[in-house]
């Protein structure tokens, strides 16, 4: 098993990878061995990242790019198969949840942002990554969905239906891509400690919401996430495309 979890000699690129669960996730496949290319929107938070991952005695090259633009997502897939001749692994995980409003007053712009990065952002990812992948007959793909996939989060209209989109896209892709020997899988997050998050779970409503509607009583660390993603990155999952792993404290169980 610890060979098959070996990820020595193969290269990730991740999305999102500044802060929060990307950085976990980054730090997690370093742990693991993996070079990285690195990217999101903040290069100073990158070089927090990267300068981590180097300790663990890994290559990591920081591509700043944003996601939301179709050009810097083909800059930053060219600049990391140049520094590195190929890309073994994506993690699609950069995302937002945008406005926290009714669905009868959000607008155009609300949607937008959300699908943006959130849909179309992975898609693109995927497909340049992908291209790569085909060519070589090797590759994964794993896209951070959500459980806003999988149940209604109220007010949260656009971001529930942009990562229900990214786990059918995941299905998708994993059908066209299974006989190139590309897989693609998915991970559903439930609520996990973040920067993003943190203020409102220490509030006595955060903790009543926690109480409420996590099974295990807690939030879940941004480092119990990183060893799922190194698993479906792994020869360990080598029989497994188009799966959907939640790992969410039980929070779709209720």
């Amino acid at each position: 098993m610890a060979t098959q979890i070996d990820l020595a000699g193969t290269v990730a690129l991740v999305t999102g990878a500044s802060r929060g669960l990307g950085r976990a996730i980054a730090l997690a496949l370093a742990e693991a061995g993996a070079d990285l290319a690195l990217t999101a929107r903040s290069r100073d938070d990158l070089g927090r990242t990267a300068a981590e991952a180097a300790t663990r005695g890994v290559r990591a090259e920081i591509l700043a790019g944003d996601a939301r633009r179709a050009g810097d997502i083909q800059a930053v897939v060219a600049g990391a198969l140049h520094a590195f001749g190929r890309i073994d692994t994506l993690v699609n995980n950069a995302g937002a949840a945008g406005a926290e409003k009714p669905v009868l007053e959000l607008d155009a712009a609300d949607w937008d942002e959300v699908l943006a990065l959130n849909l179309r952002a992975p898609a693109l990812w995927a497909r340049e990554v992908a291209r790569s992948m085909v060519e070589r007959r090797r590759g994964r793909i794993v896209n951070v969905a959500s459980i806003g996939a999988l149940r209604p989060l109220a007010r949260l209209g656009p971001y529930c239906a942009s990562k229900a989109g990214l786990v059918q896209l995941t299905r998708v892709m994993a059908v066209e891509l299974a006989r190139h020997n590309v897989q693609v899988n998915a991970v559903c997050p439930g609520y996990f400690a973040t920067p993003m998050n943190e203020a409102f779970f220490a509030t006595a409503k955060g903790q009543e919401m926690i109480q409420r509607s996590i099974p295990m009583r807690r939030l879940g660390e941004p480092a119990e996430l990183g060893p799922t993603v190194v698993f479906l990155a792994s020869e360990a999952s080598s029989f497994m495309t188009g799966s959907v792993v939640v790992v969410d404290g039980g929070q779709t169980l209720t």
